[in-house]
């Protein structure tokens, strides 16, 4: 059965993605893992509504929106069309400031940390997780995204606060954190026609793309605010000299550029000057 879904899946995917496709929708339609699934536990002859995956997916809707969940950093994540679907590269933020301890060891008292543009919260969340310690809070424009954010706390019983804001309108007091995180949108609108239309038809435009013209608004307002002590940003890999840059204009000192799996210049560290 395996190898009939994903054999109609071929019309749209390359085959090793339809054949990962086809085990996703396996397990998460019997509730089986794939050994299990291999040890003829159950087949997938009698799911109801397994066409109906199978004419979703080769509208490339993203399988995550199907099922209304996603499994990221040991997090069981609800995502909707309101909210971005985490990615590696961002996981890979996470694990940076995770385990990045020089910049904080010297903070003597309850580290706070605010992630800015918290989509779903999958990062405020995964910090939480990783460190039950620490005072974490997610801001997002978006109320929609909030509400999937504070109902992803309760299901990874996480205690983590969600709050509407807007980074370019709101006050937000500047002596609460010690931390600055974000994955603010990066993408240039001209960058659209090399992306997929699993991006494009489904994910919400307004978290992932900027105007060609000022590609680094979201980060020159979060850097220009001065937050935090420490502030840490995913980015797009086409500006490392233009991110430095703009931490250094605004203060920010011991700059350090770190790569992600695939070789790209992704994610940026900095400290205020004392």
């Amino acid at each position: 059965m395996i190898q009939q879904i994903a054999s109609q899946l071929q019309a749209a995917y390359p085959a090793d993605e339809a054949e990962a496709l086809a085990w996703w929708i396996a397990e998460e339609t019997t509730g089986l893992s794939r050994t299990q699934l291999l040890c003829g536990c159950k087949g997938t002859k009698n799911i109801s509504n397994l066409q109906d995956i199978i004419n979703r997916l080769l509208l490339f809707e993203p399988i995550q929106y199907i099922f209304g969940h996603t499994l990221w950093c040991g997090l069981d994540l609800r995502v909707t069309p309101a909210t971005l679907i985490p990615r590696p590269e961002t996981a890979e933020l996470v694990e940076r400031l995770s385990n990045f301890k020089s910049k904080i060891s010297n903070l003597k008292y309850q580290i706070r940390v605010l992630d800015v543009g918290t989509g779903s919260g999958c990062i405020a969340l995964a910090l939480k997780k990783q460190h039950p310690d620490w005072q974490v809070t997610g801001i997002d424009i978006s109320a929609e995204a909030i509400q999937v954010a504070r109902e992803n706390a309760r299901r990874n019983k996480l205690d983590v606060e969600f709050l509407q804001m807007d980074i370019f309108s709101d006050s937000i007091d500047k002596n609460q954190y010690d931390i600055v995180v974000s994955n603010p949108p990066y993408i240039c609108e001209r960058e659209k026609a090399a992306m997929r239309d699993n991006v494009l038809r489904y994910e919400p435009a307004a978290a992932l793309f900027v105007p060609d013209d000022d590609p680094l608004r979201f980060y020159r307002r979060i850097a220009s605010l001065h937050l935090a002590p420490l502030i840490f940003f995913e980015f797009n890999e086409h500006f490392p000299a233009q991110m430095e840059a703009l931490l250094r204009e605004e203060g920010y000192t011991d700059i350090v550029l770190t790569h992600d799996s695939y070789g790209k210049p992704r994610i940026i560290e900095g400290r205020m000057a004392e």
